[in-house]
């Protein structure tokens, strides 16, 4: 590149020494002569900084260390498109690597895969850039019904620029974006029945009530977006939510789901009938998962399918059976009665079980032969709240965490992997306790449980990798 580059390099996508970046920058950076480059990298870990340099910001980074100047000479800004087609789809007669032999489990029966791994090597991310200065035409894709715009680094306000060009979209996938929802749609997305946010670490809560009312949303796809509460505000014990009216199958798997009140709250969800939310702490830390899956089935009324299983009328009475009788002397000690004249169970028990009436009403109240005299199942009596450590990386700050005591060393592992974006491989655990100031105990079982370890509230995990 020669030192009179201009300035429409600006958005273009280039390659230095293997790593991808986007040009967000071209001109002069005082008190350096000469032109200068500002690029912003797939990977932040590349950068340096945010843009800005000496208190002048040159351009804006999604990421705080994602940016770096660099000198033209040092940037390939790529090939023509058919080369690339050719380097990406292998279409020349190359010589062939040898190919390793994979086995993958489809269902549950192993298959052989030979070559994936020279295919995995042509895989490739768009970073795209998007017109988001002026909305896109009214109808540009007059036709268009699928979008998937993964890993392609758009913004939502991107996302709603450009949609008035997709009037009758249906399916549209932003997974692994770093979206944060802004605004809430309007006049734009109404025709979208399926929407994937999943891997978008920044959305929370009150981001969702953004997109709360697309009116034909019947699925909405959440796995890993670390949410672990939401509260439906327009909605008491009991009621409906006016939020999400098409609502029809909602994904949670991959999250931090470990209170039981998050599926009272699901129960609102007017239309509701498929869940799935598996790799959460309230269904990967219970002792019995069968219970779990009851306790879930008691709660949303509506449930037609969990976690891809149907829901038979059976085991839907068998749930709410075993919930009704596993509440019951709970229900009695907050004022529930057999006599519906003195049946007036306190708020705080129809805060924790909003459907208990309900099911007293369909099958009757719990007589006392028939109540459980044992602890029933609670979750929430087996949850230790934790602090976790990161004593050879300070820049980590201490965190605190809600985990079952049954949950396995092994599984503990897997959420901090996601958490921390660490290899499962390199981890390592051990914790300390105030009843033994100055001791560290080393989990060095992987399918022993915390409780094994004798792991109690107010202690401190220990991560180091």
């Amino acid at each position: 590149m020669n030192s009179t580059l201009s300035s429409d390099v600006v958005g273009r996508r280039v390659e230095v020494n293997g790593e991808h970046a986007t040009v967000r920058f071209s001109g002069i950076v005082p008190p350096v002569a000469g032109l200068w480059l500002g690029v912003e990298w797939d990977n932040p870990e590349r950068g340096k900084h945010d843009g800005s340099h000496e208190g002048t910001v040159y351009f804006k980074c999604r990421h705080p260390t994602a940016g770096s100047f660099i000198r033209p000479n040092k940037v390939n800004f790529g090939v023509d498109f058919l080369t690339a087609i050719k380097n990406r789809y292998v279409l020349e007669d190359e010589p062939k690597e040898e190919e390793t032999e994979q086995i993958v489990i489809i269902g549950n029966k192993p298959v052989e895969t030979i070559g994936f791994d020279s295919v995995i090597k042509q895989q490739s991310e768009n970073k795209l850039t998007f017109p988001w200065s002026s909305p896109s035409p009214t109808g540009t894709f007059s036709t268009l019904k699928v979008l998937v715009l993964n890993r392609t680094g758009i913004t939502w306000a991107e996302v709603l620029c450009c949609a008035s060009g997709w009037p009758v979209l249906e399916k549209l996938y932003l997974e692994s974006n770093d979206i944060v929802i802004s605004e809430r749609p309007t006049d734009v997305l109404q025709t979208v029945k399926l929407l994937d946010l999943s891997s978008n670490q920044l959305i929370d809560e009150n981001q969702l009530f953004l997109i709360a009312y697309l009116p034909r949303l019947e699925q909405l796809i959440l796995s890993d977006i670390g949410i672990s509460s939401i509260h439906f505000p327009d909605a008491g014990i009991g009621c409906k939510t006016s939020m999400f009216p098409s609502l029809q199958y909602l994904v949670l798997n991959d999250n931090q789901i470990a209170q039981w009140s998050f599926m009272n709250e699901l129960d609102k969800l007017q239309s509701l009938h498929a869940l799935s939310c598996t790799r959460n702490p309230l269904t990967e830390g219970s002792k019995d998962a069968q219970t779990t899956r009851q306790f879930i089935i008691a709660k949303i009324g509506q449930l037609r399918t969990l976690n891809k299983c149907a829901i038979e009328p059976e085991e839907r009475r068998g749930a709410e059976l075993d919930y009704r009788k596993a509440f019951g002397n709970e229900w009695k000690k907050a004022g529930g009665h057999q006599d519906p004249e003195k049946n007036r169970p306190n708020e705080q028990f129809l805060a924790a079980h909003p459907r208990y009436q309900a099911l007293c009403l369909k099958y009757g109240a719990p007589e006392d032969g028939e109540l459980k005299t044992q602890q029933p199942f609670l979750l929430k009596n087996q949850l230790l709240t934790l602090k976790i450590k990161y004593p050879n990386q300070l820049d980590q700050k201490v965190i605190e965490k809600q985990l079952p005591e049954s949950m396995t060393v092994q599984k503990v592992k897997g959420l901090l992997s996601r958490l921390l974006k660490v290899p499962v491989s390199e981890l390592l655990l051990s914790y300390e306790s105030p009843k033994m100031p100055g001791k560290e105990i080393e989990l060095e079982n992987d399918l022993q449980s915390l409780q094994f370890y004798s792991v109690e509230n107010g202690d401190c995990l220990l991560v180091r990798w």
